[in-house]
C-alpha cells in the first residue's frame, strides 16, 4: 500500500481534496485503487503490484491549484511526504522537458538556467530535512513547488516562442470554433465572419435519424449552406459518438449485444451523412471518444474493428477529405474508474500499428469543472501531453479547447446543474473574462509552437442554449464578445506580439 502524509503551511493538512484524484502506474496509465483520507493521511490501497503514483488536485497558492501528480514510487509501511513528492515530480518533470525541448544551451534561457539552478537548491534542503523534520521539509517543498509551477509555465511558452521565431513559412494556423446546431445563424454569423477561419458543425446520430430510417438534416444545413455562402472551411463530426447525448433511443434497442447490427447501422448512418456534405467538408471528425465512451460495452478487439471499418469507409466516400480520430479526456483518467475502456495512447499506438487508414488526430484541451479530464492542469504538462501524440507522423487538431470566463453559476450549462466550478481547480486566480482571454493566448502559442498542430477549434462559441463547460464562450449570452473573443482576433491578424508570462494588459472592455 501507498501511503503519504500531507502539510498545510507546515502544519498537518486535514483538509485533503480527493477529488479527481487516481493512481498510475506505468507511463502514466491509472489503475484501479481505493482512496481513503483519513486526516492529513491518504492511503492508496492498489488491485495491482509494482510501483505507482499519486494524482491529486493541489493548491499552490497565487499559481493555481492543479491535478499534479507525484514520481512513481515503492509500496512502505512509513507515509511519503506529499508536498515533497509533488515537488520531486514536477522537478523530475522540468529535467525532461528542458532535455526535450534543448533548452540547456540557448542563449535565451540563460536566466530560465539560473532561476531553475535556485528552485533546485531549495528542493534538495527540503529532501535533505526530510529525514529530521517532515513538517520544516514539506514548507521547503511548497517553497520549491511554487516556483516549479511558475518557472514550467514560463519555460512552456519560451519553448513555443523560439519555435514559432523559427519558422519563416508564414505559415498561420487556422482558428475556428465549434457551434452549437440549435444555435441562430443569424444572431452568431458577425461573430464568425472575419474571425473564423472554419466551423466544426456536429453531426450527432440522434439528430440526423432520430427515427431508424428517417434521415433529418434540416438543422446541419443551415450551418453548411452558411459556411459555403461565407467561404468558411467546414470540419464535421464525429460521425460516431457513443456519448449518450449523441445515440438515438432506437439504437440502444436494436443493437442489444450484436456487434454485427450496430457496425450496418452504422456504416449507414455514415453514407447518408458523408455522402450529403462531402463536397462542403474539408476534414471529417471520423470517431470521437471511442477509447472512453463505452455505452454499448465493446471490448477493446470490437473497438479496434470498428475504428478501422468507419475511417476506410470516409476515405472511401470522401477522398478529397481529411480523416481525424478525435481524443476527448487525453489524459485518461477515466481508465482508473472503468476498465473496459481504453487510456488514450493506447487507443492512439493501436490506430497507428494497425494500419488503420486516417490522417490526423484530434485532441480535447477543456478545463473548468470537477470531472475527470476537465480538471484544471498547467502549461507544462498540457505542452508535454501535445508532445507524446506528436512521434506518430500524424497531424494534430486541438479540436475543443475551453476554460470559463466566470466561477459564477451558468444556467443554460448542461455540467453539473450548479455545481461548484471551482472544485476543478483555477489556472493562477479565480477564472474572469481576462483570465479566460489569458489562458486562450497562452494554449494557443503553445499550439502554434508545435508543427504538428494544423487547427485550433475552441469549444463552443456562445453562452447560449447547447453548451456544456459552464461561461466557456467566446461570447456571453447576450451574443456580446468576451475578452478572449478580441484576443483570438487579434492573435488571428497577427496583433499580438510573442510575449513572455502571463497576466499581461488586455482590452478592459467587452466587444460590443
Amino acid at each position: 500500500m501507498l501511503t503519504f502524509e500531507a502539510y498545510s503551511a507546515g502544519v498537518a493538512r486535514a483538509d485533503v481534496d480527493l477529488s479527481g484524484a487516481y493512481v498510475f502506474a506505468q507511463d502514466g496509465i491509472p489503475v484501479r485503487a481505493d482512496l481513503v483520507a483519513r486526516g492529513n493521511q491518504i492511503d492508496c490501497m492498489k488491485n495491482s503490484p509494482g510501483p505507482a503514483g499519486l494524482a491529486v488536485m493541489w493548491d499552490v497558492g497565487e499559481n493555481g491549484k492543479y491535478l499534479l501528480s507525484t514520481t512513481r514510487l515503492r509500496d512502505r509501511k512509513k507515509p511519503y511526504n506529499l508536498n515533497l513528492e509533488l515537488a520531486r515530480a514536477r522537478m523530475m518533470r522540468l529535467y525532461q522537458k528542458r532535455e526535450d525541448w534543448s533548452l540547456f544551451d540557448r542563449d535565451e534561457a540563460k536566466e530560465c538556467n539560473e532561476e531553475f539552478d535556485k528552485i533546485r537548491r531549495v528542493f534538495i534542503e527540503a529532501l535533505q530535512l526530510d529525514v529530521t523534520d517532515p513538517p520544516g521539509a514539506s514548507l521547503l517543498a511548497d517553497e520549491a513547488l511554487n516556483e516549479a509551477m511558475l518557472f514550467g509555465e514560463k519555460m512552456a511558452l519560451l519553448q513555443a516562442r523560439l519555435i514559432l521565431r523559427r519558422r519563416t513559412s508564414g505559415r498561420r494556423i487556422p482558428f475556428g470554433t465549434s457551434v452549437s446546431i440549435d444555435d441562430d445563424v443569424q444572431a452568431m454569423e458577425k461573430r464568425i465572419v472575419g474571425t473564423m477561419d472554419f466551423l466544426s458543425v456536429p453531426t450527432p446520430w440522434r439528430l440526423c435519424e432520430p427515427n431508424e430510417g428517417k434521415a433529418s438534416f434540416e438543422q446541419i444545413d443551415k450551418w453548411m449552406n452558411f459556411a459555403a455562402r461565407q467561404g468558411l472551411a467546414v470540419h464535421a463530426g464525429p460521425l460516431v459518438s457513443f456519448a449518450p447525448e449523441e445515440l438515438p433511443e432506437w439504437a440502444f434497442l436494436r443493437q442489444g449485444d450484436d456487434f454485427a447490427a450496430l457496425r450496418t447501422m452504422i456504416g449507414n448512418q455514415i453514407d447518408r451523412v458523408v455522402t450529403r456534405y462531402a463536397k462542403h467538408v474539408r476534414l471529417w471528425n471520423v470517431a470521437a471518444g471511442l477509447h472512453c465512451v463505452n455505452s454499448f460495452n465493446l471490448s477493446f478487439e470490437q473497438i479496434s474493428e470498428l475504428t478501422r471499418l468507419v475511417c476506410r469507409q470516409v476515405k472511401t466516400l470522401a477522398p478529397q477529405s481529411q480523416v481525424l480520430l478525435d481524443i476527448p479526456l487525453p489524459w485518461g483518467e477515466y481508465y482508473a474508474r472503468n476498465q473496459r475502456t481504453v487510456p488514450p495512447l493506447l487507443f492512439a499506438d493501436m490506430a497507428y500499428q494497425n494500419d488503420i487508414k486516417f490522417d490526423a488526430f484530434g485532441l480535447h484541451l477543456e478545463m473548468g469543472v470537477a470531472t475527470d479530464g476537465y480538471f484544471v492542469r498547467d502549461l507544462l504538462e498540457i505542452g508535454a501531453r501535445l508532445d507524446e501524440f506528436s512521434p506518430y507522423g500524424k497531424a494534430i487538431h486541438i479540436t475543443a479547447c475551453q476554460v470559463p470566463s466566470s466561477d459564477k453559476p451558468d444556467p443554460l450549462a448542461s455540467w453539473g446543474l450548479g455545481e461548484d466550478v471551482t472544485r476543478a481547480g483555477r489556472w493562477h486566480q479565480p477564472w474572469s473574462p481576462r483570465l479566460q482571454a489569458e489562458w486562450l493566448q497562452a494554449i494557443y502559442r503553445l499550439a502554434m509552437g508545435r508543427g504538428a498542430v494544423e487547427s485550433i477549434c475552441w469549444g463552443n462559441l456562445g453562452d447560449l442554449g447547447g453548451h456544456y463547460l459552464p461561461n466557456g464562450g467566446l461570447v456571453d449570452a447576450r451574443g456580446k464578445g468576451k475578452l478572449a473573443y478580441r484576443e483570438l482576433r487579434d492573435l488571428r491578424s497577427g496583433k499580438r506580439k510573442h510575449s513572455h508570462g502571463h497576466h499581461h494588459s488586455h482590452h478592459d472592455a467587452e466587444e460590443q
